[in-house]
């Protein structure tokens, strides 16, 4: 027990050493004085993965195809805003896409990565509602580890992010993601108009490939500077490392099971019913010319 008790005082301690290198500019502005707002929304999302199945258990699914259409075009609209501002602003500060520390002053580009990174991780807290979509729907199956593992952690990562490092290298993978998340909306956005327009977004895939590989130069770009040594704080490099490689497993395996194994399942299916149905055609055929001659036999025996 007084293991436990010194461990808590020591992360109590610890946490009120890191608000004095905490990033001043953003200690007031909305979510980010206090940890506990973000943490509490996460909580809520968690108990409504539990509640939410059980609501609609016996429940007809909400269509809502008019709401999924106003929701994926404003995330269209909002990540296109952040990719803007961050590829203007960085521009504008003279950044490097190699190496670049965080300036925590108080110059016009700097605030203004700053709050495109804060509105970057405020559109992670709204994403949750993609879970609250697919639950009303019972799409329950999109609702897979890999979903909740990566709306939970961008929210709560991302206040750290904000917290301590809004800008320099931050600006990079933000940036990236951002783009692909206009991508991706889109392509959400298109598909809930129905089946008339489903049948053109063939491009679903590639999506899924251009993420694997956001996470492959996100680690290429992390480590580059761990080996230059760039002045960016180490420990936020290697956690965008680690967190990275999570991310190329999961969506190798995502990869693997939706567009190669679901396929040779389908056709493997395919071929043994076609074999089956030919079989059963062949016994069919075999039972009518048996019948008949059966048949021509006992008319002869009467006539």
């Amino acid at each position: 027990m007084e293991t436990v008790v010194h461990l808590m005082n020591d992360s109590v301690e610890f946490y009120k050493w890191s608000l004095t290198i905490a990033d001043k500019r953003v200690e007031k502005w909305p979510m980010m004085s206090s940890p506990l707002p973000t943490l509490g929304i996460s909580v809520l999302y968690l108990l409504f993965l539990w509640a939410g199945p059980l609501y609609m258990q016996n429940r007809e699914p909400f269509q809502l195809r008019k709401t999924l259409i106003v929701y994926n075009f404003s995330m269209v609209l909002l990540n296109f805003y952040i990719c803007k501002e961050l590829l203007l602003g960085s521009r504008a500060a003279g950044y490097s896409y190699l190496c670049q520390p965080v300036n925590y002053s108080n110059d016009v580009n700097e605030v203004r990565i700053a709050s495109a990174l804060w509105w970057y991780y405020i559109s992670k807290g709204v994403e949750f509602l993609d879970t609250v979509f697919f639950i009303m729907r019972k799409k329950f199956n999109q609702v897979s580890f890999l979903h909740v593992y990566h709306h939970c952690t961008m929210f709560i990562l991302w206040w750290i992010g904000i917290k301590w490092v809004p800008g320099g290298q931050s600006f990079f993978g933000a940036t990236i993601n951002s783009g692909i998340h206009v991508l991706m909306y889109g392509y959400y956005g298109l598909a809930a108009f129905g089946p008339k327009i489903q049948k053109y977004l063939w491009w679903k895939k590639y999506l899924t490939i251009i993420q694997m590989i956001q996470f492959h130069v996100t680690i290429g770009h992390a480590a580059h500077s761990l080996y230059t040594g760039c002045p960016f704080p180490a420990w936020m490099q290697w956690a965008l490392i680690g967190y990275a490689v999570t991310f190329i497993i999961l969506f190798a395996n995502f990869y693997y099971q939706t567009y190669r194994r679901q396929p040779r399942l389908k056709t493997a299916k395919s071929a043994v019913n076609g074999v089956s149905m030919s079989t059963n055609g062949t016994s069919k055929t075999a039972e009518v010319t048996e019948n008949g001659k059966k048949q021509k036999k006992g008319k002869g025996k009467h006539d």
